[in-house]
């Protein structure tokens, strides 16, 4: 009788393992957030953000004009203060030529964001992203991720690598107007 029990209860707790498992993979497929997922080949989401100067920038200001590599960053992360300084030489060898780079910090105090971008000497906009909407719009995980989006507004390269000179030239190169 015991062990019929035992069993009993076992084979009980299974299904029931079974059954919160199955209704929690039914939930997230029916009701999972999907919005802040952009994939390549999707229109990058508008939107709006201060940069450390105070100034409003707005990604469909750059639509039809330049094309955009959109830096998503924290002045903690190693890979991104190896990216910057290859960042701003190109910059100044690109920004001429109808490329933006909007560099999105992600939720940190404007004190620390502003002595690391004058460490660096940058002079690329910095935009402060501090409730971490446009991060979660964009469904940023891992930083530094960038996104080239080219001079049509779709984007047509997402990665989380850490950048070398010649890769972040040869993205320039991609979303030159």
């Amino acid at each position: 009788m015991k062990k019929k029990q035992k069993r009993l209860v076992l084979r009980s707790v299974l299904l029931l393992v079974i059954a919160l498992a199955v209704g929690y993979t039914l939930y997230n497929t029916v009701f999972k957030d999907t919005s802040g997922n952009v994939q390549v080949g999707d229109q990058a989401p508008n939107f709006e953000l201060t940069t450390l100067n105070g100034e409003k920038v707005k990604l469909s200001d750059f639509k039809g004009k330049k094309g955009v590599f959109l830096n998503f960053w924290g002045t903690w992360c190693d890979p991104c203060k190896r990216e910057m300084p290859y960042m701003e030489e190109l910059y100044k060898q690109y920004r001429d030529k109808g490329i933006e780079i909007l560099a999105v910090d992600v939720g940190e105090a404007s004190i620390s964001v502003s002595d690391f971008k004058k460490r660096l000497h940058l002079s690329f906009p910095i935009l402060m992203d501090d409730s971490k909407d446009v991060t979660r719009l964009y469904g940023i995980g891992p930083i530094p991720t960038t996104l080239l989006i080219n001079a049509d507004g779709k984007i047509i390269e997402k990665t989380s690598d850490s950048l070398s000179k010649e890769k972040i030239e040869e993205y320039m190169k991609r979303i030159k107007p």
